[in-house]
């Protein structure tokens, strides 16, 4: 079993971001591994920068790895990058400055901004859908559909219970019709038939359970009444009004890094699991990152969307679709309150070619 299923999976947050206080950012396998924090350096072009990952270190950023190792950053005009592991309370590390941009989702932005006034705005996204699934077994639960949730025994994590709920009201479910169990992010419960169905991710544990030989059954939240965007960028309002040219280029540097993650899906796991990766333990396993990266390439990064107007970008309707699951979610906000895709309509008007391909 990797990493991926033994530690604690990131959590969307639905209430108040709690203070990351005294938190240690671990900054192994970025090409600095000395940095001081966002905005240092500035003689240097931009100067040093500082990403805060949602995530450990695996073929989830693989477009990252790919930016840093092959020098987009630096071509973009940073002098130097600290890819900061998580997780995290992403929000709070770029809403204090400790770094420059951070990778999070639509719904925990969102939370961070309506009930801790935090003065953040997605700026692009990674992932057009959201990986969240609600993960069975063909031979226990076969969930296939929303209604198939009704009388079941579905293991929730604590930070994504409020999260589950939103997907049962947006399907019209009653919270007493599904029993809900507290459960860790271990798919052993899920393995072992004690429940029928687990709040997962579907490039993460699903693929594990998968890969242990079981047949699997999802329901993604995003193709039942829950879109939203996820691994999106994120940085200040300060930022965006006052350094707009900085988060042009690296937004720039990340759409070179995700072309090349999507084109070349082995090339980004190994460099997951032999050097970004490499002192995590236990092992990272490199047919599982291949799977990983195929899965989110072909399923949330690259859609329809993102083949017309570019990768990274968000149109309108799925902005629309974001707000909806927002409110559904019991968020309140209006679209310009998270969303700020001007800077990246203006840098692929400037560099259409980034759009193509």
């Amino acid at each position: 079993m990797t990493i991926s299923s033994r530690l604690p999976r990131r959590g969307v947050r639905l209430a108040a971001v709690v203070a990351a206080v005294g938190l240690t950012l671990a900054a192994c396998g970025s090409s600095d591994s000395e940095g001081d924090g966002a905005g240092s350096d500035q003689a240097d072009g931009f100067g040093k920068l500082t990403v805060q990952l949602s995530w450990i270190k695996n073929a989830e950023f693989a477009g990252e790895f790919f930016a840093d190792s092959k020098g987009y950053y630096k071509d973009a005009g940073f002098s130097s990058v600290n890819l900061l592991t998580g997780p995290v309370a992403q929000e709070e590390i770029v809403a204090t400055g400790k770094a420059d941009f951070g990778l999070s989702n639509a719904v925990s932005t969102a939370s961070a901004v309506a009930n801790s006034d935090f003065p953040l705005k997605i700026v692009g996204t990674t992932y057009q859908k959201n990986p969240f699934t609600v993960l069975s077994l063909a031979d226990k639960g076969n969930i296939k559909t929303p209604k198939d949730l009704i009388g079941k025994k579905i293991g929730v994590q604590d930070p994504n219970l409020s999260l589950f709920k939103a997907l049962l009201a947006a399907n019209d479910i009653d919270e007493d019709e599904v029993e809900i169990v507290p459960n860790g992010f271990d798919v052993a419960p899920l393995e072992d038939k004690q429940i029928d169905g687990l709040v997962a991710y579907v490039t993460n544990e699903s693929l594990l359970v998968k890969g242990h030989g079981f047949d699997t059954v999802d329901l993604p939240f995003a193709d039942n009444g829950l879109p939203f965007v996820a691994e999106s960028v994120m940085t200040t309002d300060d930022t965006i009004k006052n350094e707009p040219e900085k988060v042009k280029a690296f937004l720039e540097a990340e759409i070179k890094g995700w072309k090349d993650a999507c084109s070349d899906l082995e090339g980004g796991a190994k460099l997951a699991v032999e050097e970004y990766g490499k002192d995590i333990d236990p092992p990272l396993e490199l047919a599982k990152e291949v799977e990983q990266a195929r899965a989110q390439c072909e399923d949330l990064v690259v859609s329809d969307e993102t083949k017309a107007n570019g990768l990274f970008t968000i149109s309108e309707d799925m902005i629309a679709a974001n707000m909806k699951s927002l409110k559904t979610a019991g968020i309140e906000l209006e679209a310009d309150d998270l969303f700020d895709m001007s800077l990246l309509e203006e840098l692929l008007k400037e560099k259409p070619e980034l759009a193509q391909g």
